[in-house]
């Protein structure tokens, strides 16, 4: 095979002041057309900005310091910048992680492709028009017409992406870069991108550069592996030898921290009187105004369950499926159209004003996204004590608790002076947890809250929750799409699809004997279920 791109001892410099010199430092390898080849390795390893480098789209301040970057045996960095502008699109592309970023919101998904081929083509309007409408329709994309007149924002997630993915190939690239593509997907959009990507690189006969830090994608789609750590290359080899006899310490670490689909045989089971009660649970959402048809969205519908002192009930289905929805109905975010909602004693639908409050201190959340969910101007010490101190605490009491939740979320009490920017998306998460547990909650909703984190981080925030469960016998509702997550946290499980509870039983009798076929349809499109990974 035929090297299409070629990285020879490549370091890329970061600006001085930074915590290491390189962000990725003598990086060597080929990825050859048919193939497709996988950065891995976690947050801060170098592999988006091996990517960008590829691409020429580095920031001013960072730059490649040695080494040389061949596409098909150019050079691309003695390339000019039209020279890599007219490089960029007909023979190298790229997907990026979030499509709603990439996209341009204020015009249609066919005017971007449009743009793209009267930029690198000289075909008619009708002939682009022509060319779009067939890669829609080779990217599956219901509807080409419809899908060609809508704005990104009127189209879903795995929609978005599709839309990224017909942009990157239209025009045939010879390499496709791929960076996190499926990371903000539902497991069963997850599956349907995978197997696009692999379809028609086969079709192609595109080379791939694929970049992630799931282990379940990397066994479902890759052909060779690159272990990338702190900008170092630490391994590199066929799939089947890094997954299954990983050779150093830190790619046996990765694949140790990967959550088994199959749930353990024995978790504890929860009797006596439910903390948390939920009774036929509804929302149902009314669009349309004065000259349009009105119209009813049932987001969620007939919703029933409970939850016990010291019991992780999790919620799984795809996006859409009305998880969130029920949370925020519960935490009383918005509220519910139907339903009877119970906390203790107290009704969390129809309370009044002071009666929610006290009810909202009982319940916390954590959110998906801990770089939304923290004020950037705010000290994390600051965010962290602002809810007791909302209920009266004094500031020295409420700052000697809050010293006291940063040890138990395993940080130093000296890290309260500093600003949310200056930590990982790790240590970000740990802190939403400890500004969660201020108020000593007797219910914490986890939303997503380890979705968007590393295998390794989000193995290490898993087993503080479970820690600080059993020590608080704190009540879980975990929210999430990630089914290897929901197999090993979980005591039990409500699968829901488009409003309502399909099934719901332990954890292991669902996954292990699903009754119903949405049910079963999920867990078969679990990336990486058959892998028989090495073992811990």
């Amino acid at each position: 095979m035929s090297a299409v791109l070629s990285l020879r001892d490549v370091s890329i410099a970061l600006p001085s002041g930074a915590d290491r010199p390189f962000a990725a430092e003598r990086i060597s390898f080929d990825v050859n057309a048919g193939e497709i080849v996988c950065l891995l390795g976690e947050s801060g390893s170098g592999k988006s900005v091996i990517s960008f480098s590829v691409m020429g789209l580095l920031p001013d301040n960072v730059r490649v310091a040695s080494g040389e970057i061949l596409l098909d045996g150019v050079n691309l960095l003695k390339l000019s910048r039209e020279q890599l502008r007219a490089t960029r699109g007909d023979d190298v592309a790229m997907i990026f992680q979030e499509p709603m970023t990439a996209l341009n919101p204020v015009m249609t998904c066919g005017d971007q492709l449009d743009e793209l081929l009267a930029e690198h083509t000289e075909l008619s309007a009708n002939e682009r028009k022509a060319k779009t409408l067939a890669m829609f329709e080779s990217v599956k994309l219901p509807e080409p017409d419809r899908i060609f007149a809508s704005y990104p924002h009127q189209l879903s997630g795995g929609q978005r992406q599709r839309i990224m993915i017909a942009m990157a190939l239209i025009l045939e690239p010879k390499l496709l870069i791929a960076d996190e593509p499926t990371t903000a997907l539902d497991v069963t959009t997850q599956a349907e991108v995978l197997a696009l990507i692999k379809a028609l690189q086969r079709e192609r006969g595109t080379a791939v550069l694929f970049i992630t830090h799931d282990m379940g994608v990397v066994a479902e789609i890759a052909d060779r592996v690159i272990v990338l750590q702190n900008g170092k290359q630490v391994e590199a080899g066929a799939k089947e030898q890094i997954l299954r006899f990983p050779r150093e310490a830190y790619t046996q670490m990765l694949i140790a921290s990967v959550p088994g689909i199959e749930p353990p045989a024995e978790r504890q089971s929860h009797t006596g009187k439910a903390l948390l009660t939920v009774s036929e649970l509804g929302k149902t959402y009314v669009s349309g105004g004065w000259f349009q048809k009105k119209r009813l969205t049932e987001a969620a519908k007939a919703v029933t369950l409970d939850l016990h002192p010291g019991e992780t009930v999790g919620i799984v289905g795809e996006s859409g499926s009305g998880k969130s929805t029920v949370a925020r109905c519960i935490t009383r975010l918005i509220d519910p159209t139907t339903g009877v909602m119970r906390l203790g004693e107290i009704h969390l639908d129809g309370v009044t004003r002071d009666s929610l409050k006290l009810a909202r201190k009982r319940i916390q959340i954590i959110f998906q996204d801990p770089y939304r969910s923290l004020d950037p101007r705010q000290r994390v010490g600051d965010a962290i004590i602002e809810g007791p101190l909302n209920f009266g605490l004094s500031r020295e009491s409420a700052m000697a608790r809050a010293r006291e939740l940063m040890g138990l979320v395993r940080l130093s009490p000296d890290v309260l002076s500093r600003y949310p920017n200056e930590f990982s998306g790790g240590q970000r998460q740990r802190i939403s947890i400890a500004r969660a547990l201020a108020l000593d909650p007797e219910v914490l909703i986890c939303d997503e809250a380890v979705s968007a984190l590393d295998v390794s981080v989000q193995a290490q925030v898993l087993k503080l929750l479970e820690e600080i469960q059993a020590k608080l016998n704190l009540a879980i509702l975990f929210i999430t799409h990630d089914l290897r997550v929901a197999a090993q946290i979980c005591d039990r499980i409500l699968v829901m699809q488009k409003g309502v509870v399909v099934e719901q039983g332990a954890t292991r009798d669902v996954f292990m004997s699903p009754q119903h076929a949405y049910t079963q349809r999920l867990l078969a499109s679990a990336p990486g279920r058959d892998f028989q990974f090495a073992k811990n």
